[in-house]
């Protein structure tokens, strides 16, 4: 038996007005819908009707990861500085990390993610091969002091996540744990109807030898990713790679300075020489770790700064300074070449051997032509580095790559033996020696699935919430006066005596046209309306998805409501 959820004892309080603040819809409309308030800037409460659809999310997740053999475990979220200072996090968060201290001068963190104490209490708890694998998750609150919270529960600075690790002792169970992860992020998004796509990613700072993301694709997401029309290759785009054959070096002429007065950029060079941006070379000066580095790219394109941190960290990525160009003359701005230029080269891939360029001379107002890569000067390390543009080559099967924006939702990585190795987690082997272990981590944000699910649902009048996850299955709306209201209550129980989560709006003073604006702004998915039908017995039941009504008999009603519970 389901219970009653009355609207006149709920604490809620729906707005005919979007907040000031709103930037997405899922902001606007879980606000509005009264399923959370703000509390302060990146902090969200959730409401009883917020937390239902919260727990709901939960519950699937829940479900299936006990079902590929997880076992849940809470740990702190207030965690001792020593774990992470010894992987070196406690610097690499930098200002994400809230940091304090007890009244002893200890220093702790508000957790972020816990590898870190996953691996101490795996250390703590296995001796032997004969206790692994082993697959552990938890569903708890996470803290990041992000610098610009927004856009609601999407990007806070406190959340709820599902994190899960997997341990093994070898690559080939440690790829099995990672299979059986990602076809249960696929149930679990399948089930709460959520479109989603799974792309190749960047591990990062996490380190790993796989990593891919689950993304939900929506206007308001921050993460870009490509899709090939033609194959099945998807990729965040700071994952996209590019394959570009060498060229033949010999068929370019010698190396060739030009006198180009007043050019110091790609443009004003292109339409001085009269050639396309792309027979340029293009060199960003950066400081990875305080260390000057030159980047090229083509001229045509644009250089990642943020797919170049990725390829690097935990590496510090940073754009020089006029101050850094004072302290070393021989680097002339606006016309700095790869050639006999005394600092580390990282390149694109389309800056590949033997293709040849107009760059900088390393001279004020000159340039240089036929400079070759392989031949004039080397690259310490091709990476993918660009931005994606639509249209640029699938690396799979050559067609054009769209692009679309998307919310991040999970995340899975194949770790291997970073953490193990800092914190020497070794079982007893079969042979009887020490076999360091292998781990897989996975999350799900949690409450950030909640935003994603109404970013792709909502319609222009208010939240569309798929069944799973809806606040209730039934919303009775009594559109009258005492007929329409007695009855509304008695069909609400009657529904709940079968099992039939039903949200009742039995608000006394409140118009009908307002129960039904709420009717619709909250999204339940189907709304029984007790109105002037009442007096013959019928009823009219609304579909909130398609907006389909259809004016019934109370028993056929019921009828359909219940066989529907029972599917």
């Amino acid at each position: 038996m389901a219970h009653v959820q009355r609207m006149s004892t709920t604490l809620l309080k729906t707005l005919r007005e979007d907040p000031a603040d709103a930037e997405t819809a899922s902001h606007r409309l879980l606000v509005r819908a009264g399923y959370v308030r703000r509390s302060s800037a990146g902090v969200w409460t959730w409401l009883p009707l917020g937390k239902k659809v919260l727990d709901n999310v939960i519950r699937v997740v829940r479900e299936e990861m006990d079902a590929i053999g997880g076992q849940e475990v809470l740990l702190p979220a207030l965690l001792p500085r020593e774990p992470y200072e010894a992987s070196g996090r406690w610097e690499e968060y930098g200002d994400l990390l809230f940091r304090l201290r007890d009244r002893k001068g200890a220093e702790y963190l508000l957790g972020p993610t816990h590898e870190e104490i996953f691996t101490l209490t795996v250390k703590d708890q296995c001796a032997s091969y004969k206790d692994l694998p082993v697959i552990l998750y938890q569903i708890q609150t996470k803290y990041r002091d992000e610098a610009r919270p927004r856009s609601g529960v999407l990007r806070g600075r406190e959340f709820q996540m599902k994190d899960s690790y997997s341990f093994d002792t070898t690559d080939e169970g440690l790829a099995e744990s990672y299979a059986r992860h990602r076809a249960a992020y696929r149930r679990i998004f399948e089930r709460l109807g959520m479109d989603h796509r799974i792309v190749s990613a960047v591990s990062g700072a996490m380190g790993g030898s796989r990593s891919e993301e689950f993304l939900a694709p929506a206007a308001a997401g921050e993460d870009t990713f490509v899709d090939c029309p033609q194959c099945d290759y998807a990729a965040n785009t700071e994952a996209v790679t590019t394959v570009v054959a060498p060229a033949d070096p010999s068929a370019h002429g010698p190396l060739e300075e030009l006198d180009t007065p007043g050019t110091p950029t790609i443009e004003t060079l292109a339409r001085h020489l009269g050639v396309p941006a792309s027979a340029t070379l293009k060199n960003l000066l950066v400081k990875i770790d305080g260390k000057l580095t030159a980047v090229g790219v083509p001229g045509d394109r644009e250089v990642d700064l943020g797919k170049l941190a990725e390829h690097l960290a935990p590496a510090v990525v940073e754009l020089v300074t006029a101050e850094d160009f004072a302290d070393r003359p021989e680097l002339v701005r606006g016309y700095v070449g790869p050639q006999g230029l005394a600092l580390p080269y990282i390149a694109d891939p389309r800056v590949a051997p033997g293709t040849a360029w107009i760059t900088g001379a390393n001279k004020p107002d000159t340039h240089a032509r036929n400079v070759v890569c392989g031949r004039d000067f080397t690259v310490d390390r091709h990476l993918d580095v660009v931005v994606v543009e639509p249209g640029d080559p699938c690396p799979r099967c050559g067609a054009g790559l769209e692009i679309g924006r998307a919310i991040e939702i999970g995340h899975i990585f194949q770790l291997g033996r970073k953490y193990a190795d800092v914190f020497g987690l070794d079982v007893l082997g079969p042979e009887g020696k020490p076999v360091r272990v292998t781990m897989g981590s996975y999350g799900i944000g949690v409450s950030r699935v909640v935003a994603a699910l109404a970013e792709q649902t909502h319609d222009e009048a208010g939240l569309c919430w798929p069944r799973e996850v809806a606040p209730a299955d039934v919303h009775v709306v009594a559109a009258g006066k005492a007929l329409q209201t007695e009855l509304a209550a008695d069909l609400a129980e009657r529904l709940a005596a079968e099992g039939v989560r039903v949200l009742l709006d039995d608000r006394a003073g409140v118009s009908p046209g307002a129960k039904f604006a709420d009717a619709e702004l909250i999204g339940v998915p189907t709304i029984l309306i007790v109105g002037r039908g009442a007096p013959e017995g019928r009823v009219e039941l609304k579909d909130r998805r398609t907006g389909t009504r259809e004016d019934l008999p109370v028993a056929e009603a019921l009828h359909r409501l219940t066989v529907r519970q029972e599917a």
